[in-house]
């Protein structure tokens, strides 16, 4: 029933705008009277109306016990709710009758409390006032006392302000002139403090500067004045570095200055220059002991500071610093940054304010430097090097006597990511820069003058002295420091590479450096001139090297290994021509297989020639190569040195060859035996002494005797292996056996030329005594085939020295 009158409802057009929620009846009173007519309006309505109670009375009906529930249950809420009344009516009668009692006595005990604190606030004043009273009279004994009354001073003056912390006593007319005395007091303490401690820094005396500090830290200001101390040595400093670079102070110092034009600088006049560099100078050394002193002060402070200790609560005053600083405490390293950052700002300020003082300290930069390492070793003259423990504060003095020790980086983590000298020394970067830029273009101007205006010869040895000299100077110059000379060293290292590379493009170095036919070329003789040029030059730098004191080492090594490319360049020159000669004397010796060794004996009527041809021409050659080539050379130790494995190889080729020579007569023992005699003559131009040779000279000794030995004492021989190769032992043996015992360049149908080369080829003994190997095989075969009865006599012999040499 019920959900049949809401669908008629809201089906029908005109009910349906009573069930919106948004339903104006004032409007849709007015749409009705404008829009239909009002019986039909008012018909419609009652006919709703209708509709509605009809449903009421049918929910009404439906649900009368419902109803008659709902009434009884109200009537029951309504009694229990008289009843809640009376009770709260009897509740705010008792608590009306409870407010009665307890009024009067919470008003007087509010009334006596607020007696007793004005009392207990009284008593507190009174309390404070008498104090007060009290420290101002023993103030005023302790202020009589002076200086050594003055800690206690400050303790009651911090006991004072202690006490009138927080409390306003103001108007209390007994203790107003103690307040004012007490404010005066503190004023004049302060003030003979800080004189204390002024003078204390300034005369490094640690009991003034300790008594001051104990005066601050009783007045709780400790770190203010500390920071204001540091800051004033730092302000201080700040204003010498710009006295000292104030070219227009020192212009007027000079008397120089005239009335010029506006904004431009003061500048010194041409006569003047030098008066106004020495004024400069010494300004600059006071500088140094400034920067001395304001280092010594800041150090002296902190010195104290780690040292002193509060007598009552054992305070240490760096700790007490640390608590204001977050426990990073690092006066000494703060205070040195600050100072070597304002003198790189300065510095370069000055430099490009003023060109005078550019060229000043550039062109004069060792003597700044110089001053410079002073002051760094009269900073390292203190004797207690402060260490800080970073993670508390905690500090201790350590006296050490390492001069290396950095007393700025005062914690291990500073003295691993600081370093203070190089702090020092790159205030001068811009400086040092343009030096050694200068320095290079003066070692390097010469060279270049020398080689650009004469190309095609060498230069003179008054070109090369001027080039020493310059190196001397610069080096002579920059030995006042370890670094620059180190720096500077290197220059000349360059200097030495660019004169090699000058050097070597005069060399001549195609057919005409190398031939050995006729008289020295033009081309050898600009080579020879090349090379006493550069050893010219090498005997003068290392006399410079010779001559400067204290060198460092690095700096030394720096131009020794420069120096190598000198010697080198001089063997590079050399070279072509000691080719050359190691060639002609190999083809010379080569010859000697075209003469004739197999003849007998002579008779005693006849007489010998004392040597063989390719021998005199041998003598005859290396009597003109040093005299026409090896002369001209100045360096006669180089080239003796060069030339001594030229002349070792020559005679190992003589013997290499004379063990080859077949068939060998008696004759041609003699006439061997005479070569190695003129040998020792021939090779003689080429080393100092024979001995000079070493090894290879006992070789050519060695082997001489055995041209007259039989197989089996040749075979035992001392020298056999040590001094005397097995394969050449075996070579001569080979001569004294029958053809059908063929050398091994005949087995494998060599030219004696191109077993030669061989042999070079193969310096390893096994590799040559594996070819004669083959040759003896080849023998033992031969003989097999022809089913003969017996080996040659010379064949065990060579096969027991073959078995030794492989062994």
């Amino acid at each position: 029933m019920e959900a049949e009158v809401w669908n008629q409802l809201s089906e029908d057009d005109v009910f349906r705008q009573f069930l919106d929620e948004s339903f104006d009846v004032k409007a849709h009173a007015n749409r009705a009277i404008q829009g239909m007519v009002i019986s039909e309006q008012l018909g419609k309505l009652a006919e709703g109306i209708s509709l509605l109670d009809k449903e009421i009375h049918s929910q009404i009906v439906n649900h009368h016990e419902d109803l008659l529930s709902q009434a009884t249950g109200v009537e029951t809420l309504e009694g229990v709710l008289q009843m809640m009344q009376t009770r709260i009516q009897s509740l705010l009668a008792s608590m009306d009758r409870v407010r009665a009692k307890v009024s009067e006595p919470y008003s007087k005990i509010v009334a006596r409390t607020t007696q007793l604190r004005h009392l207990q606030e009284t008593c507190d004043l009174l309390r404070r006032m008498i104090r007060i009273m009290y420290l101002s009279k023993r103030l005023h004994t302790q202020l009589e006392g002076g200086a050594r009354e003055i800690t206690k001073a400050a303790q009651s003056l911090n006991e004072l302000d202690y006490i009138c912390e927080g409390v306003d006593l103001g108007g209390v007319e007994v203790i107003e002139q103690d307040r004012r005395f007490v404010k005066q007091a503190r004023k004049e303490v302060e003030s003979q403090a800080q004189k204390m401690l002024e003078q204390g820094m300034e005369t490094q005396n640690q009991t003034a500067v300790a008594t001051s500090l104990q005066v601050f830290y009783n007045l709780g200001s400790l770190h203010s004045v500390v920071d204001k101390m540091v800051a004033s040595c730092r302000a201080t400093l700040h204003q010498q570095v710009r006295a000292c670079l104030d070219v227009q102070a020192l212009t007027m110092s000079q008397g120089t200055v005239g009335r010029g034009g506006p904004g431009r600088a003061a500048m010194p006049s041409p006569g003047n220059t030098a008066a106004l560099r020495a004024n400069l100078w010494t300004n600059m050394e006071k500088l140094m002991d400034n920067i001395y002193s304001a280092c010594a002060q800041v150090q002296h402070l902190q010195k104290v500071l780690v040292k002193k200790r509060d007598p009552v609560t054992h305070v240490c005053f760096i700790d007490e610093i640390a608590k204001h600083r977050h426990g990073d405490v690092n006066i000494m390293h703060d205070f040195w940054e600050d100072s070597t950052n304002m003198l790189t700002r300065e510095f370069s300020d000055a430099s490009q304010n003023s060109s005078f003082l550019k060229q000043a300290f550039e062109g004069e930069y060792p003597k700044l430097l110089r001053l410079y390492n002073d002051l760094w070793r009269r900073l390292h003259q203190f004797s207690n090097t402060l260490t800080v423990t970073p993670s508390a504060g905690v500090a201790e003095v350590v006296v050490t006597g390492d001069g290396d020790e950095d007393f700025f980086a005062q914690t291990e983590k500073s003295r691993q990511t600081y370093d203070s000298e190089r702090a020092l020394r790159e205030t001068l970067a811009l400086f040092e820069n343009a030096y050694l830029s200068r320095s290079l273009s003066r070692l390097f101007d010469p060279i270049n003058l020398v080689f650009a205006s004469n190309t095609s010869s060498p230069p003179t040895l008054e070109e090369v002295d001027n080039v020493v000299k310059t190196i001397s100077s610069e080096l002579n110059v920059s030995s006042v420091d370890v670094k620059l000379s180190i720096t500077v060293a290197r220059n000349v290292a360059k200097t030495v590479k660019l004169l090699c590379v000058k050097s070597e493009q005069l060399l001549s170095t195609d057919g005409e450096a190398s031939q050995v036919i006729g008289p020295a070329s033009a081309g050898q003789t600009r080579n020879v001139g090349v090379v006493n040029t550069l050893f010219h030059f090498l005997q003068a730098v290392d006399k410079v090297l010779t001559g400067i004191n204290h060198f460092p080492d690095e700096a030394q090594h720096s131009i020794e290994v420069a120096l190598e490319s000198v010697v080198q360049l001089m063997g590079a020159a050399l070279q072509p021509l000691l080719s050359s000669i190691s060639d002609a004397l190999e083809a010379i010796i080569l010859t000697v297989h075209q003469e004739d060794f197999s003849g007998p004996a002579p008779s005693g009527s006849e007489t010998e020639a004392p040597c063989s041809l390719y021998m005199k021409e041998l003598q005859s050659f290396i009597s003109r190569c040093q005299a026409d080539y090896l002369s001209q050379f100045k360096c006669k130790d180089f080239i003796m040195d060069s030339i001594l494995p030229i002349a070792c190889r020559c005679v190992e080729l003589f013997v290499r060859h004379a063990s080859l020579v077949r068939p060998l007569g008696d004759g041609g023992k003699l006439r061997l035996a005479a070569d190695f005699a003129q040998m020792e003559l021939a090779i003689s131009p080429f080393c100092r002494r024979a001995a000079d040779l070493g090894k290879t000279y006992r070789l050519l000794r060695a082997f001489r005797p055995l041209l007259f030995q039989t197989p089996e004492h040749v075979s035992q021989s001392p020298a056999l292996g040590e001094i005397l190769p097995y394969s050449t032992l075996l070579h001569f043996l080979f001569a004294r056996a029958p053809t059908e015992l063929r050398s091994p360049h005949q087995v494998s149908d060599w030219s004696v030329s191109r077993y030669s080369q061989w042999l070079d080829d193969h310096p390893e003994e096994a590799d040559r005594l594996k070819i004669i190997k083959g040759s003896l095989e080849a023998y033992a075969k031969l003989v097999r085939q022809r089913q003969s009865k017996e080996y040659a006599a010379v064949y065990p012999v060579m096969l027991s020295v073959l078995q030794k040499g492989l062994h």
